[in-house]
């Protein structure tokens, strides 16, 4: 019985659609369950950060009260950029934390710094609503590290209520060219159980590759999960099914989700 639990997902074919190089925990989770994973990365990630903007943040970095993450990759990329310049993690300061989604909360945590702020609710706006509860945002000098494609949501909620509000950003997102992927071709001939989504630009890039990825008419039609509400958002607004969402931002409750949905 318990051996039959652990491979609740035996047999399925599940699709990844996350960037290459951060899909492996997805893989081994998933293969870990039974599933066969077909890893179908719809973006690419890419540091990209202008170095003039780059000097003025850190130039100044002191009169920050706190400092925003919205990703993993913002995460990643700033510290990048940030142990280049400063030798001792200690320089980041006083500035305060807070993050969007347990995974980049997991990021900041491994640099051993401390996350003040982390709403229930894994997305921009809630961010900016907790944290307007729980100070006046008046001149509050905020800076929010995030990617090309940012969340107006976000800065556009703190600037409302009077905060100053600078942006870094430090990765750009772009499509990923599938016409000729051969496991985009494995895809269209078989299918799949699931799709799973865990960004809205992953799900853009979906929709704006739909001739790259229609199946065959015998193929496997999937179902669609979402990772949380921002990119459940994403899915409704282009059209796309939503058969399963995560209770949480997180890998394990998605996954939760679709053995849940798969079981049914």
């Amino acid at each position: 019985m318990p051996e039959a639990k652990a491979k609740s997902l035996s047999g399925r074919r599940i699709v990844v659609t996350r960037p290459r190089d951060q899909s492996v925990e997805w893989r081994l989770k998933l293969e870990a369950l039974g599933a066969s994973v077909i890893e179908l990365p719809l973006i690419q990630v890419k540091k990209d950060v202008n170095l003039d903007t780059l000097a003025e943040v850190l130039g100044g970095f002191g009169s920050y009260e706190w400092v925003i993450f919205t990703s993993v990759n913002g995460v990643k990329y700033f510290f990048e950029e940030f142990r280049r310049v400063h030798d001792d993690i200690r320089a980041f300061g006083l500035a305060r934390i807070a993050v969007v989604g347990e995974a980049t909360a997991a990021a900041v945590r491994d640099l051993h710094l401390r996350v003040e702020l982390q709403p229930k609710k894994a997305s921009g706006e809630e961010l900016a609503k907790e944290l307007i509860a729980r100070e006046s945002m008046d001149s509050a000098k905020i800076l929010v590290v995030t990617g090309n494609l940012n969340r107006e949501i976000l800065v556009q909620k703190l600037e409302e209520d009077r905060a100053i509000v600078d942006c870094l950003p430090v990765y750009k997102t772009e499509e990923t060219d599938l016409s000729n992927d051969p496991v985009a071709g494995d895809f269209r001939a078989k299918g799949a159980d699931a799709l799973l989504f865990a960004s809205p630009s992953a799900v853009q890039s979906f929709f704006d590759q739909a001739a790259a990825l229609k199946l065959a008419p015998k193929a496997r039609r999937p179902l669609a999960g979402s990772i949380g509400a921002t990119t459940t958002a994403t899915m409704k607004q282009l059209g796309l099914p939503v058969d399963f969402e995560a209770e949480e931002a997180s890998l394990d409750s998605l996954v939760a989700a679709l053995k849940e949905k798969l079981s049914s």
